[in-house]
């Protein structure tokens, strides 16, 4: 597929701003587009958007997105979206420029734009909800990959796919927060794509191609369960330790294990929540998408946007056998 060059992000901000006019006729609809459906934490953050919505109470969300995570199946989402003339799109980009062109159609349409979680490039969207601040998540990712081997050792990154935004933009944080630990070397990145049986090859491949590496890193709830459950059934616990992104809920066994000993998140549910009330605040016309601009979400107060029209839902949070329990009853 052809990529579009990024444009400037005041590009994006500049967008012409019409969706509000007939928001208000009847029961808004704001569409949630996901990378995939079937993937755990976006179940998570549809409970969120479901919450949102719930508040605002004109509202109807539409939680869609492909069957696998590809860009091609979310511009066919979006395609039906625009045939639909929802409100509002929320979308977690596959591709961060190859939805451009559709997106920009959508909006020329008068449907608000969004990203969240991996973001659109800046000409396909109106604003941007990241869910922690890049450089903090790639710092992060670095000490989870130092704690368990005492910060020296050979380690590896399982990632989705070599498109995907925001597993590119952690990836590049974590080599440039790797001078800290200088006892780390990282070896290699393979990518599953976001699928559980090809993140359970590749970790498997992995272990048997590069038999050094202590640490496995992966930034993605698919891969790090399936890199964990690799690493069990290659009776590599306490020799191969994984971290990185992913849902207590699916963790808690992996910890008990021992294959993993702490990963990091932030809480699905309210990024879905957090998604949800800047596209209906954005196509309502209540918040217009310029920089510095401040929008509420409802329990969480309130985010505001940077020059480059970025939001930053809040720091990750590290789990490990102290809290991980309590927190899998929650999502």
């Amino acid at each position: 597929m052809q990529r579009r060059q990024v444009l400037a992000a005041s590009a994006a901000l500049g967008l012409a701003f019409s969706a509000g006019s007939s928001f208000a006729a009847d029961k808004a609809r704001i569409a949630m587009v996901v990378k995939a459906l079937g993937i755990g934490f976006f179940e998570a953050a549809h409970r969120g958007g479901d919450e949102a919505a719930k508040e605002l109470g004109n509202l109807e969300l539409i939680y869609t997105g492909p069957t696998t995570t590809t860009a091609e199946g979310q511009i066919e989402t979006v395609n039906s979206l625009i045939a639909q003339r929802v409100n509002a799109i929320a979308i977690t980009a596959n591709d961060t420029d190859a939805l451009v062109p559709i997106l920009k159609r959508a909006m020329q349409r008068g449907i608000s734009v969004i990203s969240w979680d991996s973001a659109v490039a800046p000409a396909g969207r109106q604003a941007n909800l990241e869910p922690s601040s890049t450089k903090l998540i790639g710092e992060t990712l670095v000490k989870l990959a130092a704690a368990p081997i005492a910060g020296k050792g050979e380690i590896a990154i399982l990632s989705t796919t070599p498109t995907a935004t925001n597993q590119n933009n952690w990836i590049a944080a974590m080599k440039e927060a790797l001078p800290s630990q200088a006892g780390l070397k990282l070896i290699t990145t393979v990518y599953g794509e976001d699928l559980a049986d090809k993140s359970y090859r590749e970790t498997v491949a992995l272990l048997q191609g590069h038999p050094e590496v202590k640490v496995i890193v992966a930034p993605t709830s698919i891969g790090i369960v399936a890199a964990a459950q690799a690493v069990e059934d290659q009776h590599k616990v306490g020799q191969v330790f994984v971290t990185g992104l992913g849902l207590p809920s699916e963790l808690v066994g992996h910890v008990k294990q021992g294959s993993v000993a702490s990963f990091a998140i932030w809480n699905p549910v309210d990024l879905g929540y957090a998604a949800v009330y800047m596209a209906y605040d954005i196509a309502s016309g209540k918040v217009k998408p310029s920089p510095g601009a401040s929008f509420p979400v409802g329990r969480l107060g309130a985010r505001s946007l940077d020059d480059k029209g970025n939001a930053v839902l809040g720091p990750p949070t590290i789990y490990d056998k102290s809290n991980v329990e309590q927190a899998a009853k929650l999502f």
